[in-house]
């Protein structure tokens, strides 16, 4: 089992995922240039948090383009484990791995610090280990975390049970109050139709151990592991 973390310019979390891999799980991991062009030798890939190219034209929108996303979405089409945080979120909504769009926070400010998600699927390879409606204090760090989707897309992605996280309060409840950016219905995560890629803006990277503020992230990284060794 290998984990890969993708470097692309601008990166500034794949040393946090890194060591989340090999420090907190212990599992093999490696480095990912942005302009390699095979993936071949990874059984799970992590697009991590940052600016790609500085977050120009449009978050992610630089990104997709790179050589390496070409694999990518190659091994994510053929059942492969694609994790995008935040920055790598934005990146696989623009490369098409994952339906909707980042738009900028309501607030049109960068926000900072821990908030409450909750799990709405253990139906997935990232969540297998949690229970449905159980509270995860994760950190976000980010601009642009408002997801965006058309009404069609929307009940698509509720119909289909494909929201992982949602933003709530210390008491699980789901509210307006509780949502940082503005993301419809208190998104903080999916999945795609197939369940193998996951974005979440949220960062479990940040929270993979207890001197952290929180170890609830592992939950995450711990559950992949799971899933790889089931298959």
């Amino acid at each position: 089992m290998k984990f890969g973390v993708v470097t692309f310019p601008g990166s500034n979390c794949d040393h946090d995922c890194y060591y989340a891999i090999e420090s907190v799980i212990g599992k093999p991991v490696e480095f990912i240039w942005h302009q390699d062009t095979s993936v071949k030798d990874f059984d799970a890939i992590i697009l991590p948090g940052g600016f790609a190219y500085g977050d120009y034209l449009r978050t992610g929108a630089l990104a997709k383009f790179s050589p390496v996303m070409k694999a990518i979405c190659d091994f994510a089409n053929k059942g492969g484990l694609v994790f995008g945080i935040c920055n790598g979120f934005q990146i696989l909504t623009e490369a098409g791995l994952l339906p909707g769009a980042l738009l900028r926070n309501v607030t049109m400010k960068y926000i900072c610090k821990f908030l409450y998600l909750r799990m709405e699927t253990t139906d997935t390879p990232y969540t297998n280990l949690l229970k449905k409606g159980q509270l995860l204090h994760v950190p976000i760090g980010h601009g642009e975390g408002n997801f965006f989707a058309d009404a069609d897309t929307l009940k698509r992605i509720e119909d289909n049970d494909q929201v992982v996280f949602r933003y709530a309060d210390a008491e699980g409840q789901i509210t307006k109050e509780a949502n940082p950016n503005g993301s419809l219905h208190n998104i903080a995560g999916i999945v795609n139709d197939k369940r193998n890629v996951l974005g979440m803006m949220p960062h479990p990277d940040r929270s993979s151990e207890a001197i952290l503020g929180s170890a609830d992230g592992k939950l995450i990284f711990e559950s992949m592991v799971s899933a790889l060794v089931s298959k």
